[in-house]
């Protein structure tokens, strides 16, 4: 069977070009020409395929924060107030989580979203809760708050009041610029030592940005965002994650641009290619960069043990090996040279009120 390749053309501002079957279904279905001209380049090329469309759907979540004992990761509470995200950065790793969903982690994790439309008012059931014990409550860790149909739903803005009102402390990674829009809720917070930001900042390069991170903000705009904040006294860190052997090779240039732009703390982790990630990033390389694909992937499985992807605590997030170690050096010095901070802000869990909640919850 003829393999087809897909040109960019038919792509239009998506991170996946084809839908990733995932690990669940039992039936694996692949494109091939029939002879019939469906498939020409040519009638792709002139935008006669329709670009993949955002389709939205509703879910009424039972509950709003997410629980880890993760010894590498430096929280325990986590939100997400969406299911996918339109950004479609190729190397997400939390694509494979639409595959429970019965959706694919390619096309579908970045067109077909699920928002939990009473996330905020479940969260302020579950703060009232006399088990909740308070801690960093990090947002945007799995999919991104502030995308684009955050504009409209405004569901983190809901979020944000309910933590606000609470004095509940929260970090936020995003790549959107929309994080701007709730500066009056996190600039008052921040000044309690109840929030910080960290903008992820993967590259400078805008037109590797666009194929890399297709639907987030542009580079230069993620750097007006730090800036805006840290005038606003929010605490902004950066984020140069995921480093990418020969393909974003600029981290120390992100980090003094992140560092001229006001952020003061900053971290980093290796690419992640979990479970249906491998095939899907090897695709992409192949469509974007095939003089270099096989390349790339030699370095990934040399900081990986020899596989794509390796879960252990110690190695998921940096790597072992040479090439790791590497790229370990290379942040380290960057940071030490810049002054940058690569722990986290300490924030205030003693203002948490939740008798607050409970009088809101006494008015309905």
């Amino acid at each position: 069977m003829k393999s087809v390749h897909i040109p960019i053309q038919a792509i239009k501002g998506r991170g996946i070009a084809q839908r990733q079957p995932h690990r669940f279904e039992r039936d694996a279905r692949a494109a091939f020409d029939d002879g019939w001209g469906a498939l020409d380049e040519t009638a792709l090329a002139r935008n006669d395929a329709p670009p993949p469309v955002t389709e939205l759907s509703w879910e009424d979540c039972k509950s709003a924060i997410t629980h880890n004992n993760s010894p590498d990761i430096g929280f325990h509470l986590g939100l997400n107030p969406y299911r996918g995200c339109e950004h479609g950065c190729v190397y997400c790793y939390a694509r494979p989580t639409h595959s429970y969903l019965n959706l694919s982690p390619g096309l579908d994790f970045e067109t077909k979203l699920i928002a939990k439309r009473n996330v905020a008012e479940v969260l302020r059931r579950e703060l009232a809760s006399p088990r909740h014990a308070p801690g960093l409550l990090a947002i945007g860790t799995v999919t991104d708050a502030y995308q684009p149909i955050e504009r409209e739903l405004q569901l983190m803005r809901g979020v944000l009041q309910v933590l606000a009102d609470t004095r509940h402390p929260l970090a936020i990674v995003t790549k959107g610029s929309g994080v701007e829009r709730d500066i009056d809720l996190l600039a008052p917070m921040a000044a309690q030592g109840l929030a910080a930001v960290y903008v992820t900042i993967t590259t400078l390069d805008a037109k590797l940005a666009r194929i890399l991170e297709p639907r987030a903000a542009a580079p230069h705009r993620r750097l007006r965002t730090i800036r805006t904040l840290t005038e606003a006294g929010i605490p902004v860190g950066v984020s140069v994650a995921p480093q990418i052997p020969f393909i974003n090779d600029d981290m120390e240039q992100v980090l003094q641009a992140a560092r001229d732009a006001g952020a003061r703390r900053a971290f980093y982790t290796v690419l992640r290619l979990p479970w249906e990630l491998g095939p899907m990033f090897r695709q992409w390389l192949e469509q974007h960069y095939p003089d270099r694909a096989a390349r790339v992937m030699a370095r990934v499985q040399d900081m990986r043990g020899g596989k794509d992807y390796n879960a252990d605590f110690s190695q998921r997030m940096k790597g072992s090996g040479i090439w790791a170690d590497l790229i370990r050096q290379r942040f380290d010095k960057a940071c030490q040279r810049m002054g940058f901070n690569q722990e986290r802000e300490p924030l205030d869990t003693s203002q948490f009120t939740p008798q607050v909640v409970r009088a809101q919850q006494e008015l309905f």
